[in-house]
Formats: structure tokens, sequence, C-alpha cells
């Protein structure tokens, strides 16, 4: 179905994809896995056709069904892209909140695709809205009349990411792209998404490339495996034969990597001093406020966190896990005085707590280079204490070590964020709240974009800071093998309230809730 031939794309004279070749047979689920930067993500977008402006396909073709769609030396033919895209080849990008239009209700984005490709097989925008709700139930999405009625905004993170999934696949595509598609979604609703994609594969024998960081989903869903690194496949074949019998050290690196409870590197559990915590939470309700549907109606309060109870001492990582919109986001945000709409305590016996966002690209100013983004928090520091703490050539260092600390080079300090992949995004969010040192640190899945290896240094860096510095940790992620491995307490959460708190192995071992089980038992 899809050739891709010595495919070279460079941006800037510099190599993103390094002459790879690939064949997709229909039915066959193709993952693309390896680091971040590999040229993963490049790959793809040029297949569909939207490379780029500063990027140059130097050598290879793309053909697909026989159909050659791009040729290096060509300039691309824009009316045969745009007659593919959609209905024969669809893309679940990795960032729904930059991908999906921020002026138009979620509900008429998915029916779009319906009108462009389709419009002869719906007699009624009645019939269309029930296809569009019926694709959204089937990403796993509750009250989906209020999701088709809400704006990208008004959606969570794994929200947002389903609807993008829901907008891929509502027209059954011969070929469907998937950009890290479950990054931001709890084990149940990822496997669930899985299922859906199999379901869609088995039926209608499309084909699709998953590209991952997730080697243990890639292992799952994947009948084949291209490894790449520096923009180069570095090891191809059969999924099981790649993990069973690895040929290359990369491979086996990446193997290696991949979390897990068995081999944790936090399998020892650490003795917490819990004598004055660093923050209290007592009886917290959070609320957003939501208008009425009625033309004079009442605008009424959403309560989204319920009655939360906890505490963090010092040199603690209390790992927070729950699905896509049950408040885990909402609540940090309380936390740091971002919504004042709250009743209830919070206490905190440190300043200037920091957080890393869910979603970089969103949180990093586009128009500012990474070295600016990093020294940002420094110069804000200087601003507040009325000093002058750090000088400029102290606060550029500063900047190059901390982005060698969380796995990028010097080269990416005068870049800007749109230059850099997600994961990329990602570290240098997570360099923005280590910079200053803080003692409370609320990571909202600050590792869930990132390949393995880089996931594992950037854990281990976590981990050293902790130790060196005391920090305490809020680490909110979807991935349970993750939060085995950072935390010292486990909190539970669901529909906006805390179901369970306890010690990490005693949680695993012995879990009281039925939802912890269905939690540790999808994992």
């Amino acid at each position: 179905m899809i050739s891709i031939d010595n495919l070279t794309i460079s941006f800037s004279g510099k190599k993103a994809v390094d002459g790879i070749s690939l064949q997709i047979e229909p039915g066959e689920i193709l993952g693309l896995v390896g680091e971040s930067g590999s040229g993963k993500s490049v790959t793809a977008l040029t297949l569909m056709g939207l490379l780029a402006s500063e990027g140059v396909m130097e050598t290879g073709t793309i053909d697909f069904n026989g159909t050659c769609l791009l040729k290096a030396g060509v300039k691309p033919d824009q009316k045969l892209l745009r007659s593919f895209r959609g209905d024969q080849m669809s893309m679940i990008f990795q960032e729904p909140m930059t991908s999906l239009n921020p002026t138009m209700k979620v509900g008429p984005q998915i029916d779009e695709q319906l009108l462009l490709h389709a419009k002869d097989d719906f007699k009624s925008a009645e019939e269309r809205k029930k296809r569009v709700l019926e694709t959204l139930e089937g990403v796993g999405l509750r009250d989906v009349e209020k999701v088709y009625d809400s704006y990208p905004h008004q959606l969570s993170g794994g929200m947002r990411q389903r609807a993008m999934i829901a907008m891929a696949v509502i027209l059954h595509p011969a070929l469907i792209i998937a950009d890290e598609p479950t990054t931001a979604l709890d084990v149940t609703i990822q496997n669930q998404i899985v299922k859906l994609l199999k379901e869609i594969r088995d039926r209608e024998q499309n084909s699709m490339i998953f590209i991952t960081h997730d080697l243990n989903l890639a292992r799952r869903i994947c009948t084949k495996l291209a490894v790449m690194k520096d923009g180069k496949i570095v090891e191809l074949g059969s999924t099981e034969e790649i993990f069973t019998n690895p040929q290359t050290d990369y491979a086996k690196k990446l193997i290696a990597a991949v979390p897990g409870r068995k081999n944790s590197k936090s399998a020892v559990h650490r003795e917490i001093e819990r004598i004055e915590p660093i923050l209290t939470v007592k009886d917290l309700n959070v609320f957003y406020k939501e208008r009425s549907k009625k033309l004079f109606g009442k605008t009424e309060h959403k309560c989204v966190v319920k009655n939360a109870d906890f505490e963090i001492y010092p040199g603690e990582t209390l790992g927070l896990v729950g699905e896509s919109g049950c408040g885990k986001t909402s609540l940090c945000k309380a936390i740091l005085g971002i919504n004042n709409d709250i009743t209830g305590n919070v206490k905190i016996s440190t300043v200037r707590p920091q957080m890393v966002f869910q979603d970089p690209y969103s949180s990093l100013n586009p128009s500012k280079s990474i070295g600016w983004l990093l020294e940002e928090p420094l110069r804000a520091e200087d601003i507040l204490e009325k000093s002058i703490k750090y000088t400029k050539e102290t606060r550029k260092e500063m900047a190059i070590d901390m982005l060698r600390r969380v796995g990028l080079d010097e080269y990416y300090y005068d870049r800007m964020p749109h230059q850099l992949s997600g994961g990329q995004r990602q570290r240098v969010s997570i360099g923005q709240a280590l910079i200053t040192k803080p003692s409370l640190i609320l990571a909202d899945e600050p590792v869930s974009a990132l390949d393995v290896t880089i996931q594992d240094q950037v854990l281990e860096l976590l981990e050293s800071l902790q130790e060196e510095y005391g920090l305490a940790y809020l680490f909110i992620s979807h991935d349970i093998n993750v939060i085995y491995r950072v935390s010292d307490r486990i909190m539970v959460m669901k529909k906006g309230e805390i179901l369970e708190i306890g010690d990490r192995d005693q949680l695993f071992d012995n879990p009281k809730h039925p939802y912890t089980k269905e939690l540790l038992a999808e994992s």
C-alpha cells in the first residue's frame, strides 16, 4: 500500500531523515520507535504532505497504492494530496491543543470531515451529528453531547486527544498515521483506544503507522517495528523478533529501558521522615464556571475536585493517578493559586513552588528562544527579590547546563519552540521548573512525551535533584510503571474524588478500591 524509497529530509542543511526506505502492506501496523528527534514525526508529516516550509525533501519518492504522491525535486501536487488526506489517509497528531481549531467547537470540527469527504452519504446535519456522537463514544468519551458542544480549551488533555482520534478514524481511511495517540491517556482509556484501532484494522484491513515512545504499547499493537535513530532506520523486523532478539546495541538499550515493576530502579522503598509537611491540602473543593446553554440562564459552578485531603513531606514523591478529566490538573492549579474559585485550605511551607505542565507547546512562549525561556525564571526571581542574583552570563551558563541535564545540547539554546519535537519541548518545560531549584514541584505528566531512554534519564535527574536538595514532588502520570518507579506514596483519583492513598508497595500489593484494582489490572 505504501512505499517510501530513499527518503531524505533536511532542515537548514541538517538531516532530520536520512535515506530511509519502508513498505507497508494492507492490514499491517508498522511501529516507528526511537528517541525524540529521531525523525519519526517528520517522516509521517512528509507522507501526509505536511512537511514544514523550511524542510527540504532532498531525495526519495513516496507512493500510495501505485500513485506517486511525492518525489524529490518535483513540486508537490496539492490538489492530489488534498484528495488523499482525510479520505484515504488521516493523522492523529501528537498535540491536539495546537492541532484543533481553538475558535470552533469540537463537534463541528469533526463534522468537517464528513462534509468534505462523505457529504453524499449523509442526507442531513442530524445524520452527520449522530455519526460524530457515535465516534466520540467509540473513543471512550462520556457525555458526548457536551463534548460535541465544547471548545478545545474546555476539555482536558486526554479528552482533546480522544477527540482528535475520533476525527482521524471517522471515515475509516486506508491509512491511519498515529503520532503518539495515547500519550495523555490513562491505561483504561489507552486500552480502549488500542482495541478500537485494532477493530478498525481488522474490519477494514486498513494500514497504520503507529509512532510511539511506549515500547510496551508498541509490542501490544504493532506487527512490525522500525527502530529509528538520528534520522536512520537502524533495525527493521517483526515486533516479536526485535523484542526477543534485538540485533543492534541501540535496540537493546531501548528495550532495557522500558519501565516495569520488576526492573524498577526504586525497588527499595525509601523511608521518608514525615514530621512537618511541605504541602497540606485540607477539605479542598475546586470549581469551574459553566455557562448555561439558555440565553438568560444563570452561570453554574461545577465542582471538579471534591473534599481533597492529603499532605506531602520534604523529600517525598506523592504519585497521583486517575483517568483523564478526573481533576488532577485542576487540583495542581488550585494548589498554585492559578484557580482561585475554591473552598478549603492549601498551606505551602515554601516559596514559589513550580509546575511542569502537561502540554509544553501551549505553555512555552512561541515567540521566544529556548535560552530565553530557560532564563526567564531566573529573571523573575531577581525581580521578586529586588536583587541581581544572576548576571546575564550566569543565566546563560545555567540555561546551557540545564539543557544538558535534561538531555539536550547547547545547539538548542537559540532554537524556537516550534523547531523542537514534542519530547524536546517537554524537556525544556522540565528544565524551566528545575532551574531555580524549588522545594516543591507539581509535575503534570512530565515524561509522557519522552522516549524510554530520555524518560529514564529525566527520571534519574528528578531523583538525583530530589536527593540533593530534598525536593518534594506531586507527580501526575497515567503510566502505572512510571508511578511505581518514582513514588513513595500513591494517590488514586476518579471524578474529582480521592479514592485511595497508600504506600506504594502496599497499594500495589493490596489495593482497596475497585477502581484501583481495575487500573492495576489494565497496566
